[in-house]
Order: structure tokens, then sequence, then C-alpha cells
């Protein structure tokens, strides 16, 4: 792919989607290497400061000197933001793009990448409604609002998990502030960057396989104790970072709710599920290019990324 900074004009975004554990953050790396570009962050729960272990964050060395951003930005007590998030992305984004640099934005956390790249604005919130709705969450649980949901807009029910109570809370009120399904305040497909978008692909059976050994490894490197330093410094009143995958299921284990062994089978059967809503949400953008991201194929898939940037820019 011709060097954007020799082209005359602004370089075009690239992302890099699909379901955890598909292998985005190395594609990520060696696509921003050979570009000359630089990662930004699309994974929600990355952006939390001392969230390493249970995010699979690459470390330093992983990342081969490629610049990273949008990491580590947020104490785990701070409620995530979407419009916040887009705020900064496309900061990082204007900023890198001036200066000739390549945009790679990795992430599987789709309506954070749908915030960065496509003409997207957010319905404004109205205090009281919030108030009543999360009154009824801590009242009625998340599964009874969920339930609610999925009556009014059958589409979001199904793209948020039913025990996300502050998704679920937003959603029910924008459909009550709007007037309109939660989903009919999502985007069309009109990008605001020239963007390439690039979806790892990896059959559901050896994406399974992978997600149980990834929470293997996150078990033995000490995913326990960062949760237990977590807690101390006021995980468990995050409203955000709390839900994160392996985080509340430890969390639920060390209130002696479960035992440990339940808290990491209970971790690999929500991230499969997780993984399939991801894998739904990116099917649905037409404009995702797949590529097989499969064990056997691994060597290849930056090969075939690049000459696929190659064609959709030269296009």
């Amino acid at each position: 792919m011709t060097s954007p900074s020799r082209r005359g004009s602004a370089p075009p975004v690239v992302a890099v989607v699909g379901p955890t554990a598909a292998g985005k953050s190395d594609l990520g790396v060696a696509v921003a290497r050979h570009l000359g570009g630089e990662v930004i962050n699309a994974d929600s729960m990355q952006l939390y400061r001392g969230m390493d272990i249970g995010t699979a964050k690459l470390t330093l060395s992983e990342r081969e000197g490629v610049p990273h951003h949008l990491l580590d930005i947020w104490d785990v007590t701070v409620a995530a933001s979407v419009a916040e998030y887009q705020r900064l992305a496309r900061a990082e984004m204007d900023r890198l793009r001036a200066a000739g640099r390549v945009p790679v934005l990795v992430g599987g956390s789709g309506l954070y990448v749908r915030g960065a790249i496509d003409a997207m604005d957010f319905p404004g919130t109205d205090p009281a409604v919030r108030a009543r709705l999360e009154d009824e969450l801590a009242a009625q649980g998340s599964g009874a609002l969920h339930e609610r949901l999925a009556a009014a807009d059958p589409q979001a029910a199904r793209a948020i998990l039913p025990s996300n109570g502050r998704r679920v809370v937003r959603a029910l009120e924008v459909i009550e502030i709007t007037g309109r399904p939660f989903t009919a305040n999502l985007p069309g497909h009109e990008a605001v960057y020239e963007t390439v978008q690039l979806g790892v692909d990896v059959a559901r059976a050896e994406l399974d396989d992978r997600i149980t050994a990834r929470v293997g490894r996150m078990w033995e490197a000490g995913l326990v104790e960062e949760v237990r330093e977590l807690e101390a410094a006021g995980l468990r009143t995050g409203r955000t970072a709390s839900r994160a995958l392996g985080y509340q299921q430890i969390l639920a284990m060390l209130a002696g709710e479960c035992t440990e062994q339940e808290a990491r089978e209970e971790t690999v059967r929500a991230t499969k599920r997780f993984a399939r809503r991801q894998d739904s949400w990116f099917r649905r953008d037409p404009r995702v290019h797949w590529l097989s991201g499969a064990a056997e194929d691994r060597p290849e898939l930056t090969g075939r990324a690049l000459a696929l940037l190659e064609e959709a820019v030269t296009a």
C-alpha cells in the first residue's frame, strides 16, 4: 500500500473488527507497522486503567513499537460514554491523518467503532427519566427491564445482554425521550471518514476453543488478583467496568456468590455468548471485508489484509 504521506491527501482510517479472541489486536499491530500507522483502541473495557489481564490488553513488547492510543484513560469508577469516546477517538484520528499517519482503529465494541467512524449523534439524557429507570433497575433487576426492552425494541434487546443493566436503562431512556425505538437512533452506514473495515473471521468451533484457552491463560496470569486489587480501587462501584467479562464473575466469587471454578466456567460461557453478539453486529455492516482468521492462515493474514487495503484504497 502506498505510503499515505506520499499520496498528497490525508490517509484513510483502517478499522480492524470482529469478535473477541479472533486476533484483532495482533493484526492491528501488523497493519500499523506496515503502513506507518498508529493504533487507536476501540475496546470499551481497555479504556480502563488496571484492567489488563481480563481485557487481553497487549503488553508494551506485544505492541512492537507501534504507538497505541485511548488505552488506560479512565478510572474503573468512571461510567463509560460512547459520546465521550467518539470525541476522543475523532480527535486522535484527525491528529494522525493531519500528520500523514494511518489511524488503525482496533476493537470489538461495535457501537464504539460506529461512533468513531460514522455520522452518529447521541440523544440527550433526561435526569428524571434516568433516575426513575435506575430505581426500577435496582428494585426489579436487569432481567425485568430487558424484557420490557424486548417488547419495545426487539433488535436492541438482541444486541444488549440482559445482564447489562446500564445499557438496558440507556436504551429504555432513549425510547422514552425520543418516542422511537432505540435502534432507530443508530446511524445508517454513512461514514464521516474514508474508512476500510477489516473483519477477522474465525469459525465458531475454533473461536470457542480460543476463548476457553484464553480464559485459562488469564486465570494463570493472575486475573483473580487483578480483580482483588481493582475492587480495592472501587471496581465494584463502577457501573461499566464492574460488568466486564471475567471481572463481573470474579466479583461475584469474591462476594461469596459462587466458587472460583464456577466463576471461571461462567466467564467462558458468557464470553462465548458475547462473541456471537459481536459477530452478528459486525455482519450486519456490508462494508466490512472479512478475512479468515483460522490458526493455519495466521501467517498469511497480514498479507491478505494489506492486499485488500491496497485494492480498496486505489479503487
